[in-house]
């Protein structure tokens, strides 16, 4: 039986929790996916596998980032055409074999090519999960859903490469850190498998009560858009899903720099394993905790401002980061580029949802996150030929200089897409209002 035959379909989080909590749950599960890699496979890349250069060496997030940004993008029209459960559900297939692949590899070849599959993985379900909470919430609280929903996700990356750190001191670096992705992978499958509903009637349910916006930003744009246009709009025309798609590259292109070059910065300053493993935690952990209190900031205070600022005190972390010495001041700047980050991240979707019709928001989403994951990719090019050039500080102080200046394209060129939302309209059976 479906679940519009079972009972009414209600807007927002409240009347939804459950299934809400269960989207969380798994999107932990996800991070926790991706959190088994950031401290231990940089340390393979050198200490294994012997990869010359900083360039080499970046190869794997380079493979994982082209694979999760397109996924991302075609993660939306699934999402449209079949459904948001089967795209999750197909996403985790993708991801059993990850952590096996690791723990065997017998070439840097094959940790490249789990990264493939980890990317395709995550495009899948990360952007399923997002999606079905902005289903699920409605537009009252659609920054408060995203916080949530980042947060989970990030906190779990925090928490798993911290782990992951003290099982590789104490255990080696294969296999014993890969566990927790065979049990990440095979719980996130049965969950999704069992619990998790479909949410694609939730938004068909606000598009058919969408009401335009009374100063008459972007309900222009209309509800039938095919997918050149919702790319086109969203990447480069309409001003708002512009500059966030731009912010969102950068924010990324920042993290591709921390996930590749840090660990790499500290072992040359001599850290253990375990501070090593501490410090890759700190940045992830707040941006991942922060995200809790950032995402309803944003339905109270805006989008705009939060995502200029947050930039901004990105860009002081990551000069304090190329600057600064010892275990202290990293651990500072860790905090400051988790902050700015945490500002951004929620925000920055909940944007993208207050602009986007829900007719075509899906199709938004995975075309904003093909352009904020194709950040990881470019961070990475970008800062492993600076380090092999001119070493890793000046990499990271020339993103700093880049943030800096995308938080003013910020400031400059988005307007405020947060208004007042419409109440939240109930769909009995039937399909009656």
């Amino acid at each position: 039986m479906s679940l519009t035959q079972s009972r009414p379909i209600q807007l927002g989080m409240r009347v939804n929790i459950a299934q809400f909590a269960l989207l969380v749950g798994v999107n932990a599960l996800v991070g926790g996916m991706l959190g088994q890699e950031r401290t231990v496979v940089p340390l393979l890349a050198t200490q294994v596998f012997g990869v010359p250069g900083y360039t080499a060496a970046l190869s794997f997030i380079v493979a994982f980032v082209i694979a999760k940004a397109a996924t991302n993008y075609f993660a939306g029209t699934l999402s449209d055409r079949f459904g948001r459960k089967p795209v999750l559900v197909s996403g985790w297939l993708v991801a059993l074999p990850v952590p096996f692949l690791l723990i065997w590899a017998p070439s840097w070849a094959w940790i490249v090519f789990a990264n493939i599959l980890l990317g395709i993985s995550q495009g899948l379900t990360w952007s399923t999960t997002v999606v079905m909470k902005i289903d699920l919430v409605g537009p009252a609280r659609r920054g408060l859903a995203m916080g949530f929903n980042e947060a989970a996700g990030y906190a779990a990356v925090a928490l798993t490469a911290l782990a992951t750190g003290y099982i590789a001191a104490a255990h080696g670096l294969r296999p014993a850190p890969f566990y927790l992705g065979i049990a990440f992978a095979a719980l996130g499958l049965g969950l999704s498998t069992l619990f998790v509903r479909e949410t694609r009637e939730y938004a068909r349910l606000e598009a058919k009560n969408h009401i335009a916006r009374s100063d008459g930003r972007h309900d222009h744009l209309g509800d039938h858009l095919s997918n050149g246009q919702v790319f086109v709009q969203t990447s480069f025309k309409e001003p708002a899903l512009s500059a966030a798609s731009q912010a969102g590259l950068v924010n990324n292109l920042n993290d591709g720099l921390a996930w590749g070059l840090f660990p790499v910065l500290f072992l040359s300053a001599g850290l253990s394993i375990e501070r090593i493993g501490l410090l890759a935690a700190i940045y992830p952990m707040v941006w991942g905790l922060g995200q809790l209190v950032t995402g309803g900031l944003s339905d109270r205070w805006g989008r705009k401002w939060l995502i200029a600022g947050g930039m901004g005190v990105q860009a002081i972390g990551l000069a304090i980061m190329a600057t600064a010495d010892g275990f202290g001041w990293w651990a500072f700047a860790a905090v400051l580029l988790g902050a700015g980050t945490a500002m951004v991240y929620p925000t920055l979707l909940a944007a993208i949802g207050d602009v986007a019709h829900p007719a075509w928001r899906a199709r938004a989403v995975g075309t904003y996150r093909l352009w904020r994951d194709g950040g990881f990719a470019v961070g990475a090019i970008l800062s492993g030929v600076l380090a092999d050039l001119y070493g890793v500080r000046t990499a990271i102080g020339a993103v700093a200089a880049l943030t800096a200046l995308s938080g003013v394209v910020v400031a400059v060129r988005m307007y405020e897409t947060r208004h007042d939302p419409v109440a939240a309209t109930t769909l009995v059976p039937g399909g009656t209002t």
